[in-house]
């Protein structure tokens, strides 16, 4: 008998819970979302038919805090929870306790999450099973001198990665060993902070190697199969950017023997439910065990695009105990999908997290071969507590080309502006010609840095144009006060006998420019919005405000010899005092936002004067930290 599901409770936020929601309510379902304080008026929250708060801002306040989730279902009467990706995602106590209240988790069995749960213990069934493996250690001696031996042993470059989870978090390259120490501390804080738990494990770092996964699905009846792979080699920070489905030269050898090698993984450990088995591929053909991700991937809907499969909907059917529908013969594999993600970030500077308001956010159209799952809307405000994703845009073609191609329309079409984005940044890869010859590797991003990130320009006489043609463009109507009804009351500035030029002093990414209009009328796209104009210029969104000569005055009186905040977070630790001498690039405070650390360092050698927070403080974007005397030859 199939157990009665017609509440769902989603506990996460932003656009996987959107996402999840869209295909509750199309099965019937009625969804309840579940939010912090500072979410309260988020997407997720408007779109569900309920909604719960939480309370708090952190996530150790609100999307971790698994009584208060439970409690909420049981409020709201939902029968089931879907835990999304993050988070609780892959915690077996979460699972346990889940089921213990008498609720159907959508997602395996807590065994499951556990045996994968713990990348060490994975590795060892993983080896049982005949999957092949990547050299390293995942034991349970946690010790500095332990992670030295095995990397001297292993051989450097190694990986440190957290033993609890993915995504990027808790994980550091380490090229030599004077600085594994520090690359250790810093990989267990960040998977601390992300998953509650710091263990870790090393393994030896694959040169040139690809990411491909494999999606596998199993149901309670046991049945297990795989829907084809994914290349997701395209990374910064270890985290995934762009995705595509299928993975790009592979033979149909090699895709049956990865299958088969993640259905093996998956059968080992009594998997049910959405699961991804994670391999790096060499340039020789041979493949190697990551991991496994015991829940939904981000990069789900290009495999939904290249089978016609709703993977949500598989989901809750097989919480429900419904068979799975297809047999291995009968996954499609049509066309060629490719996904981006949308990040609030600056990619010019190590792609640090970026936060504040949206104040323009506009969508390309969706349609046959469009798709946009996202989880903001314009006016939201992106917070220092949570990933910084905005959007996932995912075009499917005929054929990689095609995909390629109307991916990069759409970004054409897409336009964030109030904080930085990498948007420019996906358009540059998706339009190189490595990445359309299909040359992948894990390096991608590092190898082709200066053509991907370049300096900043100074902007040229075209641009200024553009921009004083948007800015006049976009002035509202003056009114007169005795009559604003009068037909020259919205005039601009022309006057009888005198040419129409105009003059305005605009300011863009600091750079300002006194402008006088042309004249000349250009095809423009520009938006306004209160005192910001934002302007397509090449590809690029660039944001411009016109030159208020009191608030320059007013700026000067920012301390000056500090080092400032690269964006809002908070100090998780402090490494120097008052008084102290250090040298340049000596490490001075540590700073975390969005579950990711960034160490602030000395950039001159010099004497600290002060340290105006303490560990524990949030901190805004250009606080000043530290303040220190640069010595007299530096």
């Amino acid at each position: 008998m199939l157990k009665p599901l017609d509440t769902l409770l989603i506990a996460n936020r932003g656009e996987i819970a959107c996402r999840i929601m869209r295909t509750a309510q199309s099965l019937g379902i009625r969804t309840v979302a579940v939010h912090s304080e500072i979410d309260i008026t988020a997407r997720h929250v408007r779109e569900a038919d309920l909604a719960v708060n939480l309370g708090g801002s952190k996530p150790g306040e609100s999307y971790l805090c698994i009584n208060k989730i439970i409690a909420a279902a049981k409020h709201s009467g939902a029968q089931a929870i879907h835990p999304g990706y993050g988070f609780l995602s892959e915690n077996a106590a979460f699972a346990q306790a889940i089921e213990k209240a008498g609720l159907l988790f959508l997602g395996p069995p807590a065994s499951a999450i556990e045996a994968m749960g713990s990348k060490s213990a994975a590795k060892a069934l993983m080896e049982t099973a005949g999957v092949p493996l990547v050299p390293g250690y995942h034991g349970e001696d946690q010790t500095l001198e332990t992670f030295r031996q095995a990397a001297e042993q292993i051989g450097y470059p190694v990986l440190l990665k957290a033993a609890a989870g993915g995504g990027g978090k808790g994980m550091k390259i380490v090229e030599r060993e004077a600085d594994l120490a520090d690359a250790l501390a810093s990989a267990q804080r960040e998977a601390q902070s992300a998953f509650g738990d710091a263990r870790m494990l090393v393994e030896k770092y694959v040169l040139k190697p690809r990411h491909v996964e494999i999606q596998v699905f199993a149901d309670q009846h046991g049945h297990c199969l795989y829907l084809n792979e994914r290349d997701c080699s395209i990374q910064r920070r270890h985290q995934k950017v762009i995705e595509e489905a299928p993975a790009p030269g592979l033979s149909p050898a090699l895709r049956k023997a990865m299958g088969e090698a993640a259905v093996r993984a998956a059968q080992a450990i009594g998997y049910v439910g959405a699961g991804t088995v994670e391999f790096l591929l060499d340039d020789r053909g041979e493949f190697f065990f990551m991991e496994m991700n015991t829940r939904l991937q981000v990069e789900h809907p290009v495999t939904e695009a290249i089978t016609g499969l709703d993977l949500v909907a598989w989901q809750i059917r097989i919480a429900r105990g419904e068979a799975l529908p297809i047999t291995q013969d009968q996954v499609p594999l049509e066309g060629h999908a490719i996904e981006v993600r949308v990040y609030a970030e600056d990619p010019g500077n190590d792609f640090l997290p970026a936060t504040g308001t949206l104040h323009l956010y506009q969508e390309p159209a969706s349609g046959p071969g469009r798709r946009i799952d996202s989880g903001v809307t314009e006016g939201d405000t992106v917070s220092p507590f949570y990933d910084p994703m905005l959007a996932k845009i995912i075009a499917w073609g005929e054929n990689r080309e095609e995909a390629r191609q109307r991916l990069l329309a759409m970004l054409e079409h897409t336009q964030v502006g109030g904080l930085r984005t990498n948007l420019a940044f996906l358009k540059r890869v998706l339009a190189h010609p490595a990445f359309a010859r299909a040359e992948l590797d894990t390096d991608f991003i590092h190898r082709y840095r200066n053509e991907l990130l370049p300096a900043p320009a100074e902007h040229d006489n075209d641009f200024w144009q553009a921009a004083v043609q948007g800015w006049l463009g976009s002035e509202p109507p003056v009114a007169m006060a005795d009559d604003p009804s009068a037909p020259w009351a919205s005039l601009p500035g022309w006057r009888a006998g005198l040419p129409n030029r105009q003059a305005v002093t605009l300011i863009c990414n600091e750079e300002k420019q006194r402008v006088v209009w042309d004249g000349k009328d250009r095809k423009v796209k520009a938006q306004r919005r209160d005192d910001n104009l934002y302007l397509n210029w090449r590809g690029e969104t660039h944001t411009l405000t016109r030159f208020d000569p009191i608030q320059a005055a007013t700026n000067k009186t920012v301390h000056s010899g500090g080092l400032t905040a690269p964006m809002n977070g908070s100090i998780v630790r402090i490494l120097v005092e008052p008084g102290q001498r250090v040298e340049a690039g000596a490490p001075l405070v540590v700073l975390e936002a969005m579950k990711m650390e960034h160490t602030i360092r000395a950039q001159t050698p010099g004497m600290l004067k002060a340290i105006l927070y303490h560990e524990g403080d949030m901190v805004s974007e250009g606080s000043t930290l530290v303040e220190m005397e640069a010595d007299d030859a530096a």
